[in-house]
C-alpha cells in the first residue's frame, strides 16, 4: 500500500509538472513587461546572450532554456515575481551564485521557467555581537559575511572552496557543509531563522534570532535543503562565534585511511573542539593539483605517501600556546610513526600565509579535476568507522566493471563526507566511462546504502540524483516528501524537476 501510495503521488507531481503549457507569445510579452515594472527593465533579461551564462550549471553538465531571468532587489520584489509566475503558471528556478555541482539552479529545457537571480539581495541587514547573530539577504556570497563578522570581531564558521562566489540562499537551499562542519555542524547548524516567500506568494517572516523556539513545526528546517522547491528564502538569522585569536593547520603522510581514522580519534581526545576541520585526501588528487597548479611553491614541500590529512585546530588562546600544544602532539605521533601509519615528516604551517597555501591545495582538487576532464562525482556520507571499509571494498568491485578506472577520494573524514569521483586517464576511454554513469552510480551507491550511508552528503539532490534517491528512500519517506511538496506547491512551479 505504501508503494502504491508514494507511486500516485510520485506519478501527480510529474503530472502536474509535465501538463504545464508554453503562455502565447501576447501573453509572453504581457507576463514579461510585468516583470519588467517590478525589478526595472535592466534587471530583467530576456536575451539569449544575457542569459546563456545562467543557463549551463558550474560543472557544464546540464544546460536549460529559460522564458528570462529577473534579479528582484527586495523581497517585496520577489513577492510580486512570485505571484505573477503563480497567475501566469510559470515555473520558478531560483538561482544564487550558480556554484551547484548537482544541476539544482539549472531550468530544464521546455524554455517555460523564470529564473529568479538573488545577487541583488546582498545587504548585511544587522550584526547583535552581544547575541552571536547577523542577518543576512539571500544574495550575499559567504566571503562577504564572514568579512562582516569579522568586522564586528565575530566568525561565521561555514567555508567553502566557492566562497567568493556562492551565496547564502543557495547554501541553505542545499544545507551546505564545507571543511569546519567537524565542529560547527553545516548550513542547518547555523541558521537560526529565515525570511522566505513561499509558493502562495506569501511572505514568511522568521528572522527570529533564538536558540530555543520550541512552537510546533520547525519550517526553517523545511525549507533548509529543500532546493528552493518549497519556497524562496530571502533572508536568514545567522549564529556567529568568538573570533578564533589563533589558528593552526598541519599536513601529515598516513599508511591508509584506517590509519588516518585512529589519528582523528587521537586528535579529538586531545584537542576536543579545538579540531576544527579534518580532511582526507588521496595521492591523486594531489597529483592532479600538482599537475595544474604547478605554480604553487607549497606544492614541493609536500611529501609523496598513501594517503594524506590536513587538519587545522583553532582557539580562544593565543597562537603561541596552541601552536606549542600542536607540536608537542605531532612529536608525539612521529616518535611512533609505524605504530600511527603517520609515514613521513609532518608540515606545520608557521604563518598564515603557509596556512592559506595548504588550504589551497585542498581547496583546488575539484578545479584540477575540472582541467582534467570530465569525471563522475559521488558525494557521500557514511559512518566514520565504515569509511576505512568502503575505500577497501569499492576499488575491486569497480575494477571488475570498468578495468582501468581510476577513482579520487577526498573530503571531510572528521564528518564522514567523502567526495569519491571516477574518470578513465584517456579521453576516449573517459567519455565511453560517462555514458555508463548509472551502472558506476549503482556499484557506489549500493555500497553507500549497505554500509548505513546516504549519496548526497552536502550537494543536494538537484536533476542528478532525483531518480537515483528512490532506490534509496523507502516508500513511506517518499510518500510524506510528495505530500509535503504537493501541500505547500499544489501548481508544481517551485523549481519543477529538482529533489523530486
Amino acid at each position: 500500500m505504501n508503494e502504491i501510495l508514494a507511486g500516485l503521488l510520485w506519478y501527480n507531481l510529474f503530472l502536474m509538472a509535465s501538463d504545464m503549457t508554453l503562455i502565447n507569445p501576447s501573453e509572453t510579452n504581457a507576463f514579461l513587461a510585468r516583470l519588467a515594472g517590478i525589478v526595472g527593465a535592466a534587471h530583467l533579461l530576456t536575451d539569449p546572450a544575457d542569459l546563456a551564462p545562467s543557463l549551463t550549471d558550474w560543472r557544464g553538465r546540464y544546460t536549460g532554456k529559460a522564458l528570462g531571468l529577473a534579479r528582484p532587489g527586495n523581497t517585496a520584489e520577489v513577492q510580486a515575481i512570485v505571484r505573477e509566475c503563480l497567475a501566469a503558471g510559470v515555473p520558478m528556478t531560483p538561482q544564487g551564485g550558480n556554484t551547484g555541482l548537482c544541476g539544482g539552479a539549472t531550468p530544464d529545457a521546455s524554455g517555460q521557467a523564470l529564473i529568479i537571480q538573488f545577487s541583488r539581495l546582498n545587504r548585511i541587514r544587522s550584526i547583535d555581537a552581544v547575541n552571536h547573530a547577523l542577518v543576512a539577504e539571500a544574495g550575499c556570497t559567504l566571503a562577504q559575511i564572514q568579512s562582516a563578522a569579522e568586522a564586528a570581531g565575530q566568525f561565521f564558521p561555514l567555508s567553502l572552496a566557492s566562497e567568493g562566489s556562492c551565496q547564502i540562499g543557495g547554501n541553505l537551499s542545499t544545507n551546505a557543509g564545507g571543511v569546519q562542519v567537524l565542529r560547527y555542524g553545516t548550513a542547518r547548524d547555523l541558521a537560526l531563522g529565515l525570511e522566505a516567500v513561499l509558493p502562495n506568494g506569501e511572505l514568511w517572516e522568521g528572522l527570529k534570532a533564538l536558540r530555543k523556539n520550541n512552537t510546533g513545526y520547525d519550517l526553517r528546517h523545511l525549507l533548509i535543503g529543500a532546493e528552493g522547491t518549497l519556497g524562496l528564502i530571502t533572508a536568514a538569522v545567522l549564529k556567529l562565534f568568538p573570533l578564533p585569536k589563533s589558528r593552526v593547520a598541519c599536513w601529515l603522510g598516513l599508511t591508509s585511511p584506517a590509519a588516518a581514522i585512529a589519528l582523528l580519534e587521537r586528535t579529538q581526545a586531545a584537542f576536543d573542539a579545538q579540531l576544527t576541520a579534518f580532511e582526507l585526501i588521496c595521492p591523486l588528487s594531489l597529483s592532479l593539483v600538482r599537475q595544474h597548479f604547478s605554480h604553487r611553491a607549497q606544492i614541493a614541500r609536500i611529501p609523496h605517501a598513501p594517503w594524506h590529512v590536513l587538519c587545522e585546530f583553532s582557539s580562544s588562546d593565543e597562537e603561541s600556546a596552541l601552536r606549542e600544544r600542536v607540536e608537542r602532539f605531532l612529536a608525539a605521533a612521529l616518535e611512533n610513526g609505524i605504530e600511527n601509519g603517520v609515514t613521513q615528516e609532518i608540515i606545520l604551517a608557521q604563518t598564515n600565509a603557509q596556512r592559506q597555501n595548504l588550504w589551497g591545495l585542498r581547496e583546488n582538487i575539484s578545479e584540477a579535476q575540472k582541467k582534467e576532464g570530465v569525471s563522475i562525482k559521488h558525494d557521500i556520507a557514511l559512518p566514520i568507522s565504515r569509511i576505512a571499509e568502503f575505500l577497501e571494498r569499492i576499488p575491486p568491485l569497480l575494477a571488475q566493471a570498468f578495468p582501468g578506472i581510476r577513482h579520487i577520494a577526498f573530503g571531510h573524514l572528521g564528518d564522514g563526507n567523502l567526495h569519491f569521483n571516477l574518470s578513465m586517464p584517456e579521453a576516449e576511454a573517459n567519455r565511453r566511462l560517462q555514458t555508463r554513469q548509472p551502472e558506476a552510480n549503482r556499484i557506489v551507491h549500493d555500497l553507500v546504502h549497505e554500509l548505513g550511508g546516504s549519496i548526497s552528503a552536502e550537494h543536494g539532490l538537484g536533476q542528478l540524483k532525483r531518480d537515483e534517491i528512490r532506490r534509496y528512500k523507502s516508500p513511506a519517506e517518499l510518500a510524506a516528501m510528495s505530500a509535503i511538496k504537493q501541500a505547500l506547491d499544489p501548481e508544481g512551479l517551485m523549481n519543477p524537476g529538482k529533489v523530486l
